[in-house]
């Protein structure tokens, strides 16, 4: 999933919109009582339509169906974590798959339950891969998450392949001459950058490139100072598995993550000292809020409930007995990480015991 598509699934639906979202095994034998509790869940889903007065009849049978499908556009090949499937009026479905548990429950509104999705896509450090090559450009949309992975992204000009030119006339198509070499690898290398620059105006990333050190030196020519490259991979990759270029990535991914964290520290001490900074849970949701969030730095495993009241957000960690009856936020943090999202700020995550000295979160305000 990119930004993109996340940002269009935040936005207001027509009523009833229904999220549908459960825990799920990754393995056997747990992994079996799955499709049943989905259907429990469809189940709970149908008694909820048929008893709002705001539905009819067409309405719920319809939404149904999109859940429907939705759970049969999974890939069983692939399991997960957690599962959320989401149908609207008019045919809209959709289902994902997360890398963290979710709590298992049935959201009927008018837009549809992302926190769990905004949480998986910010928590992971997602980034593309460029593999530069004389056969062809390809592009990977990688997940650096646990169970890494690449997937070629196949869209938007990509594979670049060398431009063919008509030899003298002759009405075939050959590959440029050796000759014209130099010029030929710049022609594909803008390609390349033009292809890039789509992908990245949608969905911008840290960039890996991957090449031996001519290529490299091509685009690098090529692409302008807007594309910022996290980390470079030496040598030829034309035709390796996905696996073989996970790990080929992996030790420019950690010396990327490595320096932006020590980027973001000295972001916060720079904001703190300009007064724009603000630190621990109940001072930054407030400010978010209000939107006055620029950049919000949270430490990976960071997760707390918290109660709502009227003036404040209250973590309430070691204090179940405030649970009951009170207005309960199940996750303060992925409740802070949206709204700055929708406010238009940015989001890091950090290591854990990253931000000993800023109570695990922390916001660099634009005033």
């Amino acid at each position: 999933m990119d930004a993109a598509t996340l940002a269009d699934l935040r936005k207001p639906r027509a009523y009833p919109a229904v999220s549908v979202l459960m825990p799920t095994h990754r393995a056997a034998p747990a992994n079996r009582q799955d499709p049943i509790r989905l259907r429990n869940l469809l189940a709970e889903v149908r008694r909820r339509l048929d008893a709002d007065v705001r539905v009819t009849p067409d309405a719920a049978d319809h939404v149904l169906r999109g859940l429907e499908r939705a759970a049969g556009d999974l890939d069983p090949r692939h399991p997960a974590d957690g599962l959320v499937l989401f149908a609207a009026p008019g045919g809209e479905h959709h289902a994902f798959t997360v890398g963290q548990p979710v709590d298992e429950r049935v959201v009927v509104d008018a837009g549809f339950a992302t926190r769990d999705l905004v949480a998986d896509h910010t928590r992971t450090l997602r980034y593309w891969l460029l593999s530069l090559s004389d056969q062809a450009s390809r592009l990977w949309d990688g997940d650096g998450g646990e169970g890494a992975d690449l997937t070629e992204h196949v869209r938007d000009g990509f594979p670049v392949g060398p431009d063919r030119l008509d030899e003298e006339g002759s009405g075939r198509q050959s590959p440029r001459g050796a000759q014209n070499g130099d010029e030929r690898h710049r022609r594909m290398m803008r390609d390349v950058v033009a292809a890039l620059d789509r992908v990245l105006a949608r969905d911008r990333r840290p960039l890996v490139v991957a090449g031996v050190t001519r290529h490299q030196a091509f685009f690098d020519e090529v692409a302008g100072p807007h594309i910022r490259v996290a980390g470079r991979v030496d040598g030829s990759h034309e035709g390796a598995a996905p696996s073989a270029l996970v790990e080929a990535a992996r030790p420019a991914l950690a010396a990327y993550e490595d320096r932006r964290e020590v980027a973001v520290l000295t972001e916060l001490e720079g904001a703190r000292g300009a007064q724009r900074y603000a630190g621990g849970l109940c001072e930054v949701a407030r400010l978010v809020e209000e939107g006055r969030g620029e950049h919000l730095v949270v430490e990976r495993g960071y997760y707390a409930p918290a109660v709502r009241t009227e003036n404040d957000l209250v973590p309430v960690e070691g204090m179940p007995g405030v649970l009951r009856g009170a207005d309960v936020v199940d996750d303060a943090v992925d409740d802070v990480i949206e709204t700055a999202l929708e406010y238009g700020g940015q989001v890091t995550f950090v290591s854990d015991g990253f931000l000993v000295d800023h109570d695990r979160i922390a916001l660099v305000t634009r005033y």
